[in-house]
C-alpha cells in the first residue's frame, strides 16, 4: 500500500515538471503570464490530478483569470502531456490557485508588525 503513495508522488512530480515546461513554452494565452506549478496531487487511480499554481506578481483577480485560462487549456495540456509521459492513462487536469505563498507572506507581515526589526535589540542580545 505504501508503494502506491510513492508511485503517485513520483508521477505527480513528473507531471509537475512537464506541465511547468508546457505552460511556459506552449500556452499562448496572455492571462497566464508567469505561472509556477507548485504541486500536483494525483488521485490513487491516476484518473485526476489537482494542479496547484501560483502567479508571480499578480493580484487575486489576475490569478483567478490565469487559473481560468489554464482550466480552459487543460485538454490541450493533457494531450501534450500524453506525448511526453509514459502512462497508461494521463490524468484529467484541474488547476487551482495555491494560496500557500499568500498565507506565508501575510504571516511574515504580521510577524514584522508585532516584532519590528530594532538594531539596538540585536546589539543587546549579542552582549
Amino acid at each position: 500500500m505504501a508503494r502506491e503513495f510513492s508511485r503517485a508522488r513520483r508521477v505527480g512530480e513528473q507531471i509537475q515538471r512537464e506541465l511547468a515546461e508546457l505552460i511556459r513554452d506552449e500556452v499562448r494565452d496572455p492571462r497566464v503570464g508567469s505561472v509556477t506549478v507548485s504541486e500536483v496531487q494525483v488521485s490513487r487511480d491516476f484518473a485526476h490530478a489537482k494542479v496547484m499554481v501560483t502567479v508571480l506578481g499578480a493580484g487575486a483577480e489576475d490569478s483567478a483569470d490565469a487559473v481560468e485560462a489554464l482550466n480552459h487549456a487543460a485538454g490541450f495540456l493533457r494531450s501534450q502531456l500524453a506525448r511526453r509521459v509514459r502512462l497508461r492513462q494521463v490524468p484529467a487536469l484541474e488547476f487551482r490557485y495555491d494560496e500557500t505563498f499568500d498565507r506565508g507572506a501575510r504571516l511574515s507581515r504580521l510577524i514584522d508588525e508585532v516584532a519590528p526589526d530594532d538594531p539596538d535589540d540585536d546589539q543587546d542580545r549579542r552582549g
